[in-house]
């Protein structure tokens, strides 16, 4: 499959370029457009909180980034890279498979729900990837493994299968997982949505640290708190548009676009 890459400005230089970068992103599922031009840079160790109702394309747009669905128009570049694609003589040339599958280790997803092997350990399932992608000596992604464990706040949890952990704790090994495959950007798709109001908190002060830690990452969430204290960037989107964009204080506390405002009123 072929395309032609859309206009976009230059990349600079490796340091500045931006590190997640949509131009007219546009993705539809039979008849339903679901993303209409979505056009998005990231900064390096930027936090970027992605808000709006259900339907808007947050989730789409997130799965995208991945390559865990393919646009029918624009392009997606991650760290100068385009995402699915060969850019060659203006035109966008398709991956082979495991080719987008070695792309795929620059992004750690974090979902909604939490899909951990139940057959597995804690520990298991953090080293699964690092061990059979990535081909690491199982000594080497334990040692990980146990040190993502500590950083999430459950090393004493490395043994315990996922029945016998709360929501919030098998959302925190989730993270684990993910950061095992050492990403350079973090996606986050409503990661609390799913867990009971009292086991929020721990999952939210796991990404605030890895925003401290300077991870780039781009979340999709309705913790309109944390947006506003952690993010660098609020997005409002609807009906697969970006409706408005900019500091969180600015788009939460006093947005310019009535369905931004509209919005806010039903949740805050």
């Amino acid at each position: 499959m072929t395309a032609t890459i859309p206009h976009a400005a230059p990349l600079a230089a490796t340091s500045e370029r931006p590190m997640v970068e949509a131009v007219e992103v546009h993705k539809r599922f039979g008849n339903l457009e679901v993303l209409k031009g979505i056009t998005m840079s990231v900064d390096r160790g930027q936090v970027v909180c992605l808000l709006g109702p259900s339907g808007s394309g947050k989730s789409t747009f997130l799965r995208c980034i991945n390559h865990l669905e393919q646009i029918d128009a624009g392009m997606i570049r991650v760290d100068g890279e385009t995402v699915g694609y060969r850019e060659r003589n203006g035109k966008l040339y398709e991956l082979r498979e495991r080719e987008v599958a070695t792309q795929r280790r620059k992004v750690g997803m974090v979902f909604q729900r939490f899909n951990l092997f139940p057959h597995m350990t804690a520990l298991e399932n953090v080293i699964e990837a690092p061990v059979q992608v990535a081909r690491r000596s199982k000594a080497d992604a334990r040692e990980q493994a146990q040190r993502l464990l500590a950083q999430v706040g459950l090393a004493e949890k490395a043994d315990t299968y996922p029945a016998q952990l709360s929501g919030g704790q098998q959302q925190r090994v989730a993270i684990a997982r993910a950061l095992a495959m050492e990403p350079e950007v973090m996606l986050f798709d409503e990661p609390t949505s799913a867990l009971d109001p009292e086991l929020v908190g721990d999952v939210l002060d796991v990404m605030r640290g890895l925003a401290e830690s300077g991870m780039t990452m781009i979340v999709v969430t309705h913790e309109i708190g944390f947006a506003r204290e952690v993010g660098d960037v609020a997005v409002f989107m609807d009906g697969g548009v970006v409706v408005e964009a900019g500091d969180p204080a600015q788009v939460l506390g006093d947005p310019t676009e009535e369905r931004t405002r509209s919005f806010l009123s039903k949740v805050l």
